[in-house]
């Protein structure tokens, strides 16, 4: 149930710290209370996990990113305040754990962009996460449709320029106070809790990538191509393996340090010991896992 102050996505924290309450306040913007942090992953237990997975006859095979979207959503899931956002200097927490992707029609120059949003429920595993993203993707490639974001802002392009451009303008007025249509909160990517990049499915190697002032999400993570790591063991030995980079983007007034670290120390260890994904997102870890991150 709404209570005041609350929004459609989210509902409003009053019981916070005065460094969470003061800090929106003076730094309104999310693009300039950005958070960079960089994690290679050992892909060792991974790809076997994957190479398991996919000797059943499946019509869509598991890859990576199936993988890495349901580590970021457990992580998110497990640590709550990774699903905050910041909206017209309030903090909020949001109502769904959700992620958003772009992937390319085909690979080319000029091949169209489709965006999948995935929205998740507590009992969610891997099973379910790809399974959704499948069903996404084939329904837009074989029907040849765009996705809802993407038709709305082609109709918004058709509209001459500068009536386009007050509408715009409106729709970030009502974005800031939280009056933007439910349609648009449940499609638009930057609506959601986290956005993700598989920048190695084009050759790039993980970077940063900016948040933005408009819509709700303050965690964007990118992915890496897979290459030749090097991994110090605890005996300080050095061992070679594959492995990616990955990138977060934080907005640094959610949590503070402390709490950015175990979630990172978190999603990578769902990586490294994949059979957790086959755990409900909602699901703790148990205690021996759980001091591994502390």
């Amino acid at each position: 149930m709404r209570k005041f102050g609350d929004r459609k996505d989210g509902k409003l924290l009053k019981d916070i710290d005065s460094m969470h309450f003061i800090m929106p306040i003076i730094y309104p913007n999310r693009c300039d209370n950005e958070a960079f942090f960089k994690e290679t992953i050992d892909l060792t237990n991974l790809l076997k996990y994957l190479e398991e997975k996919n000797k059943k006859d499946l019509p869509y095979k598991y890859h990576m990113f199936h993988a890495v979207v349901t580590a970021a959503l457990k992580t998110i899931t497990l640590r709550s305040k990774m699903n905050r956002f910041i909206a017209n200097s309030n903090l909020y927490m949001r109502n769904k754990v959700t992620a958003a992707f772009t992937v390319k029609k085909e690979f080319d120059d000029e091949g169209a962009e489709v965006l999948c949003f995935l929205h998740t429920k507590p009992e969610y595993t891997i099973k379910e996460i790809h399974d959704e993203i499948y069903r996404q993707l084939k329904s837009m490639r074989e029907e040849n449709v765009n996705d809802a974001s993407t038709d709305a802002m082609d109709t918004i392009q058709k509209i001459p320029r500068f009536i386009s451009k007050n509408v715009v303008k409106f729709l970030c007025w009502m974005d800031k106070h939280g009056w933007v249509p439910q349609s648009l909160i449940e499609t638009d990517p930057y609506y959601s809790s986290v956005v993700l990049a598989n920048l190695g499915s084009i050759g790039l190697p993980a970077g940063y990538h900016h948040l933005t002032n408009w819509g709700t999400t303050g965690v964007f993570i990118n992915i890496g191509k897979i290459g030749m790591k090097q991994f110090i063991n605890e005996d300080g030995t050095v061992e070679v393996k594959k492995g990616i980079d990955v990138g977060f983007i934080i907005d640094e007034r959610l949590a503070d340090g402390f709490y950015y670290a175990r979630t990172i120390r978190l999603f990578k260890l769902l990586l490294e010991q994949p059979e957790l994904l086959d755990k409900p997102l909602n699901e703790k870890l148990g205690e021996e896992l759980w001091e591994r991150i502390k």
